[in-house]
């Protein structure tokens, strides 16, 4: 990629002077997530730095397929995806350029990987409408009930990275049993409409009532404009999604790329994640919505779930046919 830049010249006594203060360097952000965040990150980055930033705006699935057909002529600087194991696939290929910044070290070990660290992360819930008339459910296995027949939407793990962290999850603490959980869900009419918007969508405007897997910053934002909606976190234990942001080793503006990391997890740019509910990545930073250790997690090796991602997401759409 090109260094794009914008400057102003004078003229003086025949010779022409570049002023140097007013050159901006753009900075090109691949990102997954709310569009407000982007926005306000972004617009306070440029204000701090001066910089320019261009952004392409997509799910998980969309920003990595879009990275991966352009790797002949690469124009990512920095990615910011729901997928942890999209920033552990591409630092294990190597397009990573490791940097880990000052700022990190209010950041948890478990939201650091090599060379990358998270901007914050959601947690996997179940979203249900508040009119609706089936029962509030409390359990991952409630859905399965008859209930909630023809009552159930779920993001695609093929589109939302996490969704298929969901999946990992479920699948590396139950085994066998989670993938029978998925056939009967499948058996009572549960759909896969797409990524976290277009399985939501249907329970907001009540043709469903329940998402099985819900991102739930997403839903939390809702209900805070008024929507009939609400979260459950299962009492047997949900999946950490953190949300990685992580520069690509062909970037030509590593300097920048590296201080909108740091702008992202200065205290500033985490006070931004937490406006949109997401769980904030330094432990300094109150979230608006229940923290970490208001929540029960499922734990398992993301490196390892990310190897047999490819394994998984097919397992899952063969269950879903």
């Amino acid at each position: 990629m090109f260094l794009k830049k914008t400057c102003s010249a004078f003229i003086l006594f025949g010779f022409s002077i570049l002023s140097a203060g007013i050159c901006a360097q753009t900075l090109t952000v691949y990102s997954a997530g709310p569009k407000k965040l982007s926005a306000e990150l972004i617009k306070g980055f440029e204000a701090k730095t001066g910089a320019q930033v261009s952004l392409y705006q997509a799910t998980a699935g969309k920003i990595m397929a879009r990275y991966m057909a352009e790797k002949n002529n690469p124009h990512a600087d920095v990615m910011i995806s729901s997928s942890w194991g999209h920033a552990l696939s591409l630092s294990q290929s190597g397009d990573l350029l490791s940097y880990i910044s000052p700022n990190a070290k209010h950041v948890p070990q478990s939201l650091q990987g090599p060379g990358f660290v998270a901007q914050g992360a959601a947690a996997l819930s179940i979203a249900y409408n508040t009119d609706s008339k089936v029962p509030v459910p409390h359990r991952w296995q409630d859905l399965s009930q008859s209930a909630y027949a023809g009552q159930v939407t779920m993001p695609d793990p093929a589109a939302s990275g996490s969704a298929l962290t969901l999946v990992e999850g479920l699948v590396a603490d139950e085994g066998e049993k989670a993938w029978t959980l998925f056939k009967e869900l499948k058996a009572n009419q549960m759909i896969i409409p797409g990524a976290n918007k277009a399985a939501l969508a249907p329970v907001l405007q009540g043709s469903r009532s329940v998402v099985f897997g819900a991102v739930d910053y997403v839903v939390l934002g809702a209900k805070a404009k008024g929507e009939h909606i609400n979260v459950v976190y299962p009492q047997e234990g949900t999946v950490l999604a953190p949300r990685p942001v992580m520069i690509m080793k062909s970037t030509q503006h590593a300097k920048l790329a590296k201080e909108f990391v740091d702008y992202v997890l200065s205290r500033k740019g985490q006070m931004l994640v937490a406006k949109q509910f997401i769980l904030p990545a330094r432990t300094d930073v109150k979230a608006l919505r229940p923290g970490f250790d208001e929540l029960k997690f499922l734990h398992f090796d993301l490196a390892n779930a990310a190897k047999d991602a490819v394994k998984t997401k097919n397992q899952f759409a063969q269950i879903m046919r």
